[in-house]
């Protein structure tokens, strides 16, 4: 999995898991920072924190265009620009005004137009290495790697956001309010370490940059756009239009972790755990187990006895480690809403290199899905994951009488979140990495900034929709009614795609 990648990818990939890492710190607790500062009922924090998600998916649109005219790396280099003075803002405790508001707005403005032109150039870049025919067949396994890097910056930050915010509390005597601040100004210094990992290893990628004065490909970029005629360039078009019209709803589902699911957490979810089931909670393990797990593929893979030996001492290291953490647990643990969000990036981390190797087996079966095949089965787990949900919400109180703690009724096991979460990695592994592959691999040449903009747009549009469960939820729907729509969302996206699958499967 990790052989035959160009050097490029972990520079863009780590570069990338910085800027990850705060904006999902961010993330974690924006929602309920919403509620806890400005007093904000649900359906409208909701509708703020869905346009925001929107906002972040849109604008690559426009960094594409800007792209596609001024180069990728400068795009690239003034998106963390601008992102680093919209988190320095939203950092400030400024209050709960009308002033405040107005400041938080502008911070949300400025980091989603930095992230958009950050985000999408920086994948195509990505997709740029793999245009080099020593690498081509690896694009699909490539783009898994970026996207568990991206998570692992992901899965730390829950944790990263309630310890800071628990340290400002108890260490410094702030108000519980101005404690989000603090998880909010750890995005800047991430994204100082993010541009320092980008330019300091500028060698590994800048023969991919586009419209920039270098040595490139020229005869492998000339000879692609020259066989694409008119009617194949609105063909691949068309059939990336179909797959963006399907991702809407995808996205619109699996950013509920931020929305309805966070106020599951808050709200049904019982608040204390205790034995194995409490170390889950604490990421180091999770981090631990991770390590079992790739000990195991080392061990499967490696061709040599001491590659095996270190694979097999890094096995025994974790197991010891998670051991002593069981013998030492202290009774009761407190837990927060945000730290369930840890759970997906872990999964992802985890579960990549099993998703590379299992497809790679069906490769050499010769039984491997295409790209669009992978995406409608996507939508599929993903039903299943709020049918789920569904099937585990029945019988429980409306989410009002649940959220007033004086007719708050039966709470529910940890596990519930912590297997849908399960369900949704394995949907987004089937994909998001292999959506952005497809995007990268089909786009005529000419217009793949414009093309990978109009992905993110798609995604856009999918967080803008993440607001309707969340209104439901403030009108106090039923909780099997919310995760019903969900799920049938997702099901006829699924029969969609595999009713257009053979025109999809003709440009892959």
């Amino acid at each position: 999995m990790f052989e035959n990648q160009p050097k490029g990818l972990w520079a863009l990939a780590l570069a990338n898991t910085g800027e990850r890492f705060g904006y999902y710190t961010m993330l974690a607790v924006f929602l309920l920072y919403l509620q806890a500062n400005f007093g904000f009922e649900t359906g409208i924090a909701s509708t703020i924190y869905s346009t925001f998600l929107m906002m972040v998916y849109f604008l690559p649109i426009i960094g594409g265009i800007a792209a596609d005219k001024f180069g990728f790396g400068r795009m690239v280099t003034t998106g963390i620009f601008i992102m680093f003075i919209g988190y320095l803002v939203l950092s400030l405790p400024l209050g709960k005004d009308s002033a405040a508001i107005a400041a938080m707005g502008a911070s949300l403005i400025l980091i989603a137009l930095g992230t958009g032109l950050f985000k999408g150039n920086l994948q195509v870049m990505v997709g740029r290495l793999y245009d080099e025919p020593k690498y081509s067949n690896n694009r699909d396994s490539g783009f898994s790697l970026f996207y568990m890097a991206i998570n692992i910056g992901a899965m730390f930050a829950p944790t990263a956001a309630i310890k800071i915010m628990e340290w400002a509390k108890t260490s410094i005597g702030v108000s519980p309010e101005d404690a989000y601040h603090f998880a909010f100004a750890v995005a800047c210094v991430s994204l100082i370490i993010s541009i320092a990992i980008y330019y300091t290893f500028s060698s590994t990628y800048k023969h991919v940059l586009a419209n920039e004065k270098q040595e490139k490909s020229a005869d492998n970029t000339k000879s692609e756009v020259k066989e694409l005629s008119p009617a194949e360039t609105k063909e691949r078009v068309v059939c990336l239009c179909l797959v963006f019209a399907v991702v809407i709803f995808f996205w619109m589902a699996f950013h509920q972790n931020g929305n309805t699911l966070t106020l599951f957490a808050r709200d049904f979810t019982n608040k204390t755990s205790e034995g194995l089931q409490s170390m889950a909670f604490d990421v180091t393990n999770l981090v631990a187990c991770i390590f079992v797990l790739y000990g195991c593929f080392g061990v499967a893979q490696s061709n040599t006895t001491k590659g095996k030996g270190i694979a097999l001492g890094v096995i025994v290291a974790a197991i010891a480690f998670l051991y002593y953490k069981y013998n030492t647990l202290d009774g009761v643990v407190n837990v927060e809403a945000p730290i369930f969000q840890q759970f997906n990036p872990c999964y992802v981390v985890a579960l990549t290199p099993v998703s590379v190797a299992l497809f790679a087996w069906l490769r050499k079966m010769g039984k491997e899905p295409t790209s669009p095949e992978k995406i409608g089965l996507g939508m599929l787990v993903a039903a299943f994951a709020f049918v789920w949900m569904a099937v585990g919400s029945m019988g429980l109180e409306l989410p009002l009488t649940q959220g007033n703690p004086a007719t708050e009724g039966t709470r529910v096991s940890a596990n519930l979140l912590i297997s849908t979460y399960l369900i949704l990695t394995f949907a987004e592994l089937l994909l998001s990495p292999i959506g952005i592959s497809f995007v990268s691999k089909v786009a005529p040449p000419k217009y793949a900034g414009l093309m990978m903009g109009l992905w993110f747009g798609a995604t856009a549009i999918g967080n803008q929709l993440v607001m309707v469960p969340g209104i439901m939820w403030g009108l106090n729907f039923n909780l099997v009614t919310i995760w019903g729509v969900l799920a049938g969302i997702c099901l006829i996206s699924a029969l969609f795609i595999f009713c257009i699958i053979k025109k999809l499967n003709k440009v892959s």
